[in-house]
């Protein structure tokens, strides 16, 4: 048996966060029409913003500085590329309106490449134009790698926000969780000059704060996106004091972690392009790869994944068949904070070498974006990580180029790409049904 307000799951199971999201072919009628005015939009700034504002020709290069295979660079017309990608843009936004008003029919799959070939435009439009004229080629290579390291601490956050959302659990506290990773993963390296220990207790702080997590949100019922919020809030001044306490005076002893350096593997990282990039990182882009292997296929095709599932959809209904719906809730959102923080740890012994307060930056945030605009998939989460992490390194490169463009504009970037995703690209989105809803028995 169960109390009403565990019985009434079902009924309950679409009435919190899921009402922030827009509709796509459904509800609001002017959600229908979301995606092709944002592609419209997206072909007038290729062709208006970047097009005309164009001089000369962008030359691309695809080979790292001392790589062993030499690929010759690529010249285009910066202006006429833009144009081409704007024109097409338009065309797709003219089909998508099409199969909005019923015209054409798109499938899933067809929606998806649409969205996929837009931004895909954007990018070599915006490519064009912050190269053109450039006495320095445009290093193609070099965008992909900054890219993807910069996406590892949003991927391993969204994939955490998979896993806790599949079971029931809203996890807004990511954002804490990197935080008190990379914190802990700093002070345990600088002390005991061990990199892996260091990552282990990265690790462990970001479990720590999903079992707070856990205990408030399963064991009472406490509101799980205030909760959520209250423990980020906990854990950055939390940081902050200590931060002030103890590393700055003890600064050399405390907060002079080494790094984790890259780990190139024979054969595949000389392979053109995409060797670099893909397989000579550090470890913990390895280690991402080894977690999306494991979420995907646990999630999908093993029993674990099954009742995971089970208790996020239908508490009650796996309830009834043995599943111990707490107990699983308890364990996969604890283990799941295993996993942001690695991506919190990533922030200090991966990638700076040192802890600054508040230096996850809202990234926990945009890797809830992600998961949303991955539709709580984990290879869709993962990619919608790496477009945001796109925008984090294009901003960098951008201001390293020198385009017309003022600094603080383009430190916005990363956050106006995650409005215009979820505003205007998500479309109707159906999380688990019992997502957020506290399941008690009596």
């Amino acid at each position: 048996m169960t109390t009403a307000r565990g019985t009434a799951s079902q009924s309950l199971g679409k009435s919190r966060l899921p009402e922030l999201l827009p509709a796509d072919g459904g509800a609001a009628r002017g959600g229908r029409f979301a995606a092709p005015i944002t592609f419209a939009l997206f072909g007038l700034v290729d062709i208006l913003l970047f097009g005309r504002n164009a001089h000369g020709d962008a030359t691309f290069a695809f080979k790292p500085e001392f790589a062993k295979v030499s690929v010759p660079n690529l010249t285009l017309p910066g202006a006429a590329t833009c144009y081409v990608c704007g024109g097409i843009t338009l065309a797709l936004a003219l089909v998508r309106l099409l199969s909005v008003i019923g015209v054409l029919r798109l499938g899933r799959t067809g929606r998806r490449v649409i969205l996929g070939v837009v931004l895909f435009l954007f990018i070599v439009a915006l490519s064009a134009w912050a190269a053109a004229g450039q006495a320095i080629p445009f290093n193609v290579v070099n965008l992909m790698s900054g890219s993807l390291n910069d996406s590892i601490p949003i991927m391993l956050g969204a994939l955490t926000g998979v896993i806790c959302s599949t079971s029931g659990v809203v996890n807004i506290a990511i954002e804490g969780q990197l935080l008190l990773g990379a914190f802990c993963a700093a002070i345990a390296t600088s002390v005991t000059g061990s990199l892996w220990l260091g990552l282990i207790c990265g690790a462990l702080a970001g479990s720590l704060v999903g079992a707070l997590l856990a205990l408030f949100a399963i064991a009472y019922t406490v509101n799980q996106i205030v909760l959520g919020v209250v423990l980020n809030t906990l854990v950055l001044g939390l940081t902050g004091y200590l931060y002030n306490a103890i590393m700055v005076p003890y600064g050399d002893t405390l907060n002079n972690p080494s790094t984790f350096g890259p780990l190139k593997i024979p054969g595949l990282g000389d392979i053109p392009i995409i060797g670099p990039v893909f397989f000579d990182a550090n470890i913990f882009l390895y280690l991402t790869y080894v977690i999306l292997a494991l979420t995907q296929v646990g999630l999908a095709r093993t029993r674990w994944g099954l009742r995971t599932r089970a208790i996020g959809e239908h508490p009650v209904a796996a309830d009834t068949v043995g599943i111990r719906v707490l107990a699983m809730r308890y364990r996969n959102v604890i283990i799941s904070g295993l996993i942001a923080g690695i991506g919190g740890a990533y922030f200090t012994i991966g990638s700076v070498g040192s802890f600054g307060p508040d230096m996850s930056s809202g990234e926990g945030y945009i890797a809830l974006a992600a998961m949303i605009f991955g539709r709580y998939t984990p290879f869709g989460a993962v990619g919608a990580a790496l477009l945001f992490g796109f925008t984090t390194q294009m901003q960098s490169i951008l201001s390293s180029l020198n385009v017309p463009i003022q600094s603080n504009l383009l430190l916005l970037t990363p956050y106006v790409v995650t409005i215009i995703v979820v505003a205007g690209l998500v479309g109707k989105v159906r999380p688990p049904k019992a997502e957020g809803i506290p399941y008690v028995k009596s």
